[in-house]
């Protein structure tokens, strides 16, 4: 098939996936777990391929972990969708209700988009989560992987498509767009076809996507993800916060990019700081007051301040006070996360009050902004923007709402 009849197969597929009961949902998404859990073998050989090849191309190493899959992620795919059969199906949700004084009843109720299409790079695990978010939430997926995970989403499609199959599910409710960059565009314009489109990966293709699509998208965000060390910080608990942030898993969008610490403890903190980042195999990137207390800090250059190095790098500077680092985030902030250190009360919520963001947090980790820790499930990604949904999207961030108007005669005066 080529992009329009995907489209329109999608769209028919979706006019069934909208009236499920959650328990014939809930039955397709553990029938794609166990079909997905059956092809391991086949999956982890296609993924070595790709992996193969995106090293042969001379592909960054954060992009070839995030392109990797081995047993324990697949085990936390097939996991993943299973843990979206235990949670609540959004689909008919009342968020909220009322009663005109003429005695018409007004309620609001969420509904699917429809069809949804998903534009992503590198991460073969996205195929599932997308796939059974989408289903759950009874949207049709258009799933438009990179071509560096080709062999792998090729697999992971064909295994969820089996599970949907096996429980008399139309199998086109997830399909696979392959093609050249035509076919991308084919996407941003189908108008009419898909009802939403949901890019994620790097600035690039994010960007691209929100810049030439006629289709309603749904901005997922890059993240330069901050955290200010304050002048009342527990150093302690600094350390851990930091190092979590900057390591568990560097080459996500809730790793913490750049640290700015308060010039009052600078000298208690930054040699500390800068031994166990070192420890961990962490570049650090400083202005002149960071480079002072460390040969192994590296000179920032004038854009390293900008964006993500998804990778064991970190940008640092040395800011006068709580102001100054208040400013730096607002000129150079994604919109993502951003992290404030500190035993004050004031400062803590000046902090959260100031910073534009779609998560704040005060004295944790970066990487629990994520749909899983939030408790969402699986998420589709974390919204940067400030319509529709914001901050880590799980299934209801997955549907629009309708109007349901009961009366009993009444007309408009």
């Amino acid at each position: 098939m080529d992009f329009q009849q995907q489209a329109v197969a999608a769209r028919e597929a979706a006019r069934t996936l909208g009236t499920l009961t959650r328990a014939r949902k809930d039955a397709a998404l553990h029938a794609m777990a166990d079909a997905l859990a059956d092809a391991e073998v086949e999956l982890l050989a296609a993924n070595a391929g790709d992996v193969a090849r995106a090293r042969e191309a001379g592909t960054e190493e954060a992009i070839v972990d995030r392109l990797a899959l081995t047993s324990a992620r697949i085990a936390g795919m097939v996991q993943g969708l299973r843990d979206l059969a235990a949670l609540p199906d959004p689909v008919g949700d009342v968020v909220r209700g009322w009663k005109l004084p003429n005695g018409v009843s007004v309620t609001q109720v969420r509904v699917p988009f429809g069809v949804v299409g998903i534009i992503y790079e590198a991460r073969p695990n996205v195929t599932a989560d997308a796939a059974g978010i989408c289903l759950k939430s009874g949207n049709a997926a258009l799933l438009r992987g990179s071509s560096s995970a080709l062999g792998s989403n090729q697999v992971t499609v064909a295994a969820l498509r089996r599970g949907l199959e096996s429980v008399g599910i139309a199998p086109d409710a997830v399909q696979l767009v392959i093609g050249g960059r035509e076919v991308t565009g084919d996407m941003m314009r189908a108008r009419g076809l898909v009802d939403v489109l949901i890019p994620r990966g790097g600035a690039g293709l994010i960007r691209a996507v929100v810049d030439g699509s006629t289709v309603p998208v749904i901005e997922t965000g890059t993240g330069n993800c901050h955290i200010y060390v304050d002048e009342a910080a527990d150093l302690d608990q600094a350390i851990g916060i930091l190092l979590n942030a900057k390591t568990q898993r560097p080459s996500v969008c809730n790793a913490a990019e750049t640290l700015l610490v308060h010039r009052a403890v600078a000298d208690a903190f930054l040699p500390r700081a800068l031994d166990v980042l070192a420890g961990a195999g962490v570049t650090v990137h400083g202005d002149a007051a960071v480079v002072a207390y460390s040969d192994a800090v590296v000179p920032a250059g004038p854009d390293e301040f900008e964006g993500e190095y998804l990778d064991l790098d970190l940008a640092a500077r040395v800011v006068d006070d709580l102001g100054e680092a208040l400013d730096h985030i607002r000129r150079h902030g994604t919109g993502h996360s951003e992290t404030i250190i500190t035993t004050s009360k004031a400062a803590a919520k000046r902090f959260t009050d100031d910073v534009d963001a779609a998560a704040v947090l005060v004295n944790a980790s970066s990487r629990f902004v994520d749909g899983g820790e939030f408790g969402f499930g699986a998420e589709i990604g974390i919204s940067t923007q400030k319509l529709h949904a914001r901050g880590p999207m799980g299934l209801a961030e997955m549907t629009s709402s309708k109007y349901l108007v009961e009366g009993d005669g009444q007309v408009r005066a």
